[in-house]
């Protein structure tokens, strides 16, 4: 074998063993990956490695004509690691179909071509049936060198056709990636029932577990955030649902009381009330950004409620020439609520509240500011736990972020912005 062949050849199994370390290290340092799919990838790119590994001291063996009792060791292991990860891939398949392994019967037909698999690569240990080197150091498959192969063709084609049939029971991603893994191995595999393509088989398997791994992590990633979301909106509705019960109270009692001395009045905190209440079960049903605009209605029928509570104490500013641009439902309202549920003081003079809008070169910003009590970014309280929800919320449904900055004189402000390309 010339030198650019050995070049080649090294190359090919020098790859697959870098792509398989590289594997291994990234399965264990990842996060966002169940603990049951963490240990099988730790172990699925273990073995790939073992199997290159294997594989590299095979090549060295055949490239420096060294075809004694060490080649056939060395080439016998390879053949086992390297069907190892094949039977795992069912094991994996199963577990994402939701199937249990145990009561599997395509695991045991893998499981037994497997066996028979390694069968007959201990018997490649004693005898000249399955290859032989001739009397020139050159490399000759033997009469049954196809009976070595023909069992691990037949796994992944097994594992291809489970793999199509379950195709519902699987995510978009995690069926591609199944794919992926399984059919360029299955096609190296055909190729070498007729032609030697050793390093073509394990840079394949290599390649095709990285990309595999790659296309799960993200789709678990994916999921994780989607349950987040789901979580955030959760905490959402059940803030909703928990309105201070105090608030409805005096609400009412405001509009018991109007109703003899401005029934006028009464009429517009009742319209208000009704608003907000409409707006905060609407919020619930949606999973989508909203109109700013309609966020805003929903603050301003809460202020206006408010206001028929603490007319002479309870101050609100409006500049928001901004609107075309949307929101998750309930950011702003719950940040208001929160300013003056508690920013605002009985005994500190009237509570100063300013809602303002204004567009920038690449995003929309909100800013509520108030002259109340403040509060320590760092504290968790209350209505840094809200804050927090709203901000994670912002993260997940548009892009957004949500900061907290003192104001000057007192008070607060907290700032809502939302990038042009997330907020269309």
């Amino acid at each position: 074998m010339n030198d650019w062949s050995s070049v080649f050849y090294y190359t090919l199994q020098g790859s697959a063993l870098l792509l398989s370390a590289l594997g291994l290290w990234f399965s264990t340092i990842m996060p966002g990956v169940d603990l049951w799919s963490k240990r099988f990838f730790q172990a699925f790119f273990g073995v790939l490695l073992l199997s290159c590994f294997s594989a590299f001291l095979e090549a060295t063996f055949y490239l420096n004509h060294i075809f004694g009792f060490s080649y056939r060791l060395a080439m016998f292991l390879s053949t086992v690691f390297m069907s190892m990860p094949l039977v795992m891939l069912t094991a994996y398949l199963l577990h994402c179909s939701g199937e249990s392994i145990n009561n599997s019967g395509l695991f045991r037909i893998v499981l037994g071509l497997y066996i028979l698999a390694n069968i007959l690569s201990v018997a490649t240990l004693s005898n000249d049936l399955f290859y032989y080197v001739t009397p020139d150091m050159v490399f000759r498959r033997g009469a049954l060198y196809t009976l070595l192969i023909l069992p691990l063709c037949m796994i992944t084609v097994l594992n291809l056709t489970g793999a199509i049939k379950r195709r519902a029971k699987l995510s978009r991603k995690v069926y591609i990636s199944f794919l992926v893994a399984i059919l360029p191995m299955t096609v190296a595999l055909f190729i070498h029932l007729f032609v030697d393509v050793f390093p073509l088989i394990y840079i394949s398997s290599a390649l095709s577990a990285v990309s595999m791994y790659s296309l799960i992590l993200s789709d678990q990633i994916e999921r994780n955030l989607r349950y987040q979301q789901e979580i955030a909106n959760q905490r959402a509705s059940i803030m909703v649902l928990q309105m201070r019960p105090h608030f409805i109270y005096n609400t009412m009692t405001s509009i018991y009381c109007l109703c003899g001395q401005d029934p006028q009045k009464a009429r517009q905190v009742v319209l208000d009330f009704t608003t907000y209440l409409r707006k905060n079960f609407t919020a619930i049903a949606s999973a989508e950004p909203i109109p700013f605009s309609a966020e805003l209605e929903h603050v301003r029928a809460y202020l206006a409620v408010e206001k028929a509570q603490y007319e002479d104490s309870l101050f609100v500013e409006y500049d928001t020439p901004h609107t075309m641009f949307r929101v998750p439902p309930l950011t702003l309202q719950p940040i208001v609520e929160n300013a003056v549920k508690h920013g605002r003081d009985p005994y500190a003079g009237p509570f100063h509240i300013s809602i303002r809008t204004r567009k920038t070169d690449s995003a929309s910003e909100i800013t509520v500011s108030d002259n109340g009590r403040g509060f320590e970014p760092a504290d968790d309280s209350e209505p840094h736990i809200a804050l927090r929800n709203i901000r994670l919320r912002l993260e997940m449904m548009c892009g957004g972020e949500l900061t907290i900055t003192p104001n000057d004189g007192g008070g607060t402000v907290v700032t809502v912005t939302i990038p042009d390309s997330k907020a269309a």
